[in-house]
Parts: structure tokens; sequence; C-alpha cells
């Protein structure tokens, strides 16, 4: 099965359903909201004036409110409902912009730019088979001295759902709908892969990533998963025998010189 194919086909459906949704609340961010979550804007810092590469962009929200905070943005994304989504909302919202379709790893072959910052964020890396070329692409993506930085839902997690912790070559593949609040409840193929936090790190760092920082969070910003609870506004928690579990991790590194 040709994974790149199915799951563009169910991103492209889920592209649809997301841009009407409160979860994403376009109608906020063409009013001037932030999509950014509190985490990474405190912990990747001030953008302006720098150039920033958001792979796995989806439809550009969190893309274009790093550029209404002055950087320079290019997101990129397989699904290419999405990417024209970007594109209508970069002009609605009077944003420069610059967003590309295409896979992770094809856009990896294919691009000579270099940036100061490589984002990724939540939900992104379940979909890649290969997170050393992955990481790869990430590196190359650099100039030296440029800073990575991920926020991503916690592999722990998975545990709890019954899927595997650590990363098999066979992947999951999954008949389901969506996991915004105006789902249709039309299922559609999704295909992923487990990465356990050590690997992804590893890969980072045999890619040539000095990490600065690894944080982890008993707290998820979205209310993305079953059974959450909102001890404070916008922080959602779950726990296993009365103990909270870590919902996100965050890493950040620097591209050697």
């Amino acid at each position: 099965m040709d994974y790149i194919k199915t799951n563009k086909k169910s991103w492209d459906k889920r592209t649809e359903i997301h841009i009407s949704s409160k979860f994403y609340d376009v109608e906020g961010f063409l009013n001037g909201k932030n999509a950014l979550q509190e985490i990474e804007l405190n912990e990747l810092g001030d953008v302006s004036g720098k150039s920033l590469l958001h792979l796995q962009c989806h439809f550009g929200l969190d893309t274009l409110s790093w550029a209404r905070l002055g950087a320079n943005v290019t997101g990129v994304d397989l699904s290419s409902t999405a990417i024209a989504k970007a594109k209508s909302l970069s002009a609605q919202a009077g944003l420069n912009s610059h967003f590309i379709c295409s896979d992770v790893y094809s856009f990896g072959e294919r691009s000579q730019e270099k940036y100061d910052i490589v984002f990724v964020s939540y939900g992104a890396l379940c979909w890649l088979p290969d997170i050393d070329k992955w990481a790869n692409v990430v590196a190359n993506s650099l100039k030296p001295g440029g800073t990575f930085y991920i926020a991503e839902f916690h592999p722990f997690y998975d545990i709890l759902s019954g899927y595997s912790y650590f990363h098999n070559l066979e992947p999951d593949i999954e008949e389901e709908g969506t996991y915004t609040e105006n789902d249709t409840g039309e299922k559609s193929t999704l295909i992923t892969w487990a990465h356990p936090l050590s690997e992804v790190l590893n890969a980072l760092i045999a890619a040539g990533i000095q990490i600065t920082r690894l944080n982890e969070y008993p707290y998820s910003p979205y209310n993305c998963f079953e059974a959450m609870l909102e001890r404070e506004k916008g922080k959602f928690y779950l726990s296993h025998k009365e103990q909270d579990i870590p919902l996100v991790y965050t890493i950040k590194g620097i591209k050697h010189a």
C-alpha cells in the first residue's frame, strides 16, 4: 500500500472538515488570534526577521501565526487541499508566506534552501516511516547554527491506547474519522508508525543536531484524546492509576556549525 497516497487522500478529506471546526477556529485566526500554544511560544522565543520552515504544516495556521510574529515562513505539507487552504488563508490575512505541497522526504531531496529555524509540531512524526531520514531533512534544511524545535505528542500515550511504544517496520493501518468536534463519522484509511523518544533524539544527534533542551509535559494544549480533564484553562490532563501521564514533549537543538 502506498502510504503517501493513502495518507494524502485521508488528509485531503480531514482538511475539508477541519477548516470549519471550532477546534481550529479559523474565524478567530482571521480576526487576529494566534494559533500557537504557550509551550512553543515560550520555548522557541523571538522569531522576528528569521526564516522559518514548518514541516507538515497542515493548512498553515501555526505557520501563519509565526509570520504574524515576524518570521519569513515556508510551510510544507503532503495534502494539496491543505496547501490550497493555507495559501487562501495567507491572502485573507494579508500575510507573506510560501507554501509547498510535498511529502517531507521528497521536499528534502529537492530543496536547496537553508533556514534559520525548522519547526515541527503536534501529531507529525507518526506519519513517517523513517525518522533517520526525517532528521537528515531537518539538518540539511538548517543553516549552520540554525535552530530546530519540535513540540510533539508524547509516545507514552500510545501504550495506554494499545499501540506499540517502540518502532516497528510494519505500520498500523486503521480506518478512522478525525479528532475535531465536527467529525462527520466518515472513516478513511490512516497509515502510521510509532517512534519512541530515544529514536527521535538519536536520529537528530546522528544528523548533526546538538540537543540543547528536552522537556516533558503532563498535559496537552489540545483536547484531542478521550477522557481528558481541563484542570487549568487550555491544559488538558489524563491520568492512569491516579498518576498524570506525559502527553507532550519538546526538543530544541542547534545545527553544528
